[in-house]
């Protein structure tokens, strides 16, 4: 049989390698895998790491492997998400890498959207976009679209350094030779892995930004998933380390630019998760938090952050120690119908955000004249 010449042959479809760690998801993981199984590219090495789990999530990772040989199964002792990751990471033997969690799921045509960016830039990973999926259906967060909108090619952190806040290991794909090239592996024994490793990873390549939604990320009802459990000390140390082991990165890439929307935009980003705490929580909790936001920020006021106006009061609050004023914002906050009311201001008082307004909290809640101009200001676009 005459063959083709070499140029005209049809060009094999690169190999995907998706790591799946899996630990008590038995009731979630069938649909992982069935999503990832149905994907149009169907060049795909499914790693489900079995990370000791106690119910029947290797067993059903077996019975897949048994059915198709595209899925292989490894087990380790209980190690945690970024240990499994790790694992399945060296047992991986593709031309590109992706990681899924195993009670989320992944749109059927998500691969063949990334690896055909990857092919035709020559970048080193791509970046989509996801939606929660929520009792009521899917919603993409509008942060997430604003982030992936427009698309890009070969971009770099320089350029956008907003997409820091694009922290998600799930909603990517790497290029293999890429990532070991850079050293990278996931945190171990720490929750919030992602933010570390894919601060390094915009830090150090150029990436490939999609609209294209590519992830299906589920949130649980029943309150169980880590991302819910934010009351807790160990939640917030984990929260802590993994900020700042990202701004350690940040800081050694040496771009003020970057590290300035990587403090006011990036890292505060999440504060307010943590704000709404305050109210109720103990003591050891609240100097957790002073703390944390001490190390991070320092004194750079979070009145000049990205978040909303009532969080940057209680940011400002919680920055002078403030505990107990802090709590009752929040609890006022929580009790109204809508956005907090604005007031005009009075001629001749501060008007730091140039809007002709400010924050207007009873004095019941908070002794007027007790925070600078700053913590009540209000921007003109939040007016």
């Amino acid at each position: 049989m005459r063959l083709l010449p070499r140029a005209l042959r049809p060009r094999r479809a690169p190999l995907v390698s998706v790591v799946v760690p899996a630990y008590d998801v038995e009731t979630y993981l069938p649909a992982c895998l069935d999503s990832i199984l149905a994907s149009t590219h169907r060049a795909l090495e499914v790693l489900v790491v079995d990370d000791g789990s106690p119910d029947r999530s290797g067993e059903i990772a077996d019975g897949y492997a048994a059915r198709d040989d595209r899925v292989r199964v490894v087990r380790r002792p209980n190690g945690g998400l970024g240990a499994a990751r790790n694992t399945g990471t060296a047992a991986a033997t593709g031309t590109y890498l992706a990681f899924a969690d195993s009670d989320d799921v992944v749109p059927p045509t998500a691969y063949a959207t990334l690896v055909g960016a990857l092919e035709a830039s020559g970048s080193d990973f791509a970046t989509g976009s996801c939606v929660r999926w929520e009792a009521d259906g899917l919603h993409e967060p509008p942060w997430m679209r604003r982030l992936h909108s427009p698309p890009r090619r070969g971009a770099t952190v320089a350029e956008h350094p907003e997409l820091l806040g694009d922290v998600f290991a799930w909603n990517k794909l790497f290029r293999r030779s890429w990532w070991d090239a850079e050293g990278l592996s996931w945190p171990e024994g720490v929750r919030y892995e992602d933010q570390p490793t894919t601060t390094r990873a915009f830090l150090a390549g150029r990436f490939d930004v999609l609209d294209e939604v590519v992830y299906h990320w589920r949130i649980r009802a029943e309150g169980t998933s880590i991302t819910q459990q934010r009351s807790s000390l160990d939640d917030l140390r984990d929260r802590a380390t993994t900020k700042l082991d990202s701004l350690a990165a940040v800081r050694a890439h040496g771009d003020p630019g970057v590290e300035a929307v990587f403090l006011d935009r990036v890292l505060a980003g999440d504060l307010h998760r943590y704000f709404v705490e305050v109210p109720g929580c103990g003591d050891a909790w609240w100097d957790l938090l002073r703390r944390m936001v001490a190390d991070v920020w320092g004194d750079r006021s979070l009145t000049g952050s990205g978040l909303p106006p009532v969080h940057r009061l209680v940011g400002w609050l919680v920055q002078a120690g403030r505990r107990d004023d802090a709590a009752a914002v929040i609890t006022w906050f929580r009790g109204l119908d809508g956005p907090a009311p604005r007031t005009a201001l009075r001629p001749g008082e501060p008007d730091p955000a140039g809007s002709g307004v400010r924050l207007d909290v009873p004095a019941s809640v908070l002794e007027p004249g007790s925070v600078p101009p700053s913590a009540l200001a209000v921007r003109p676009h939040e007016a």
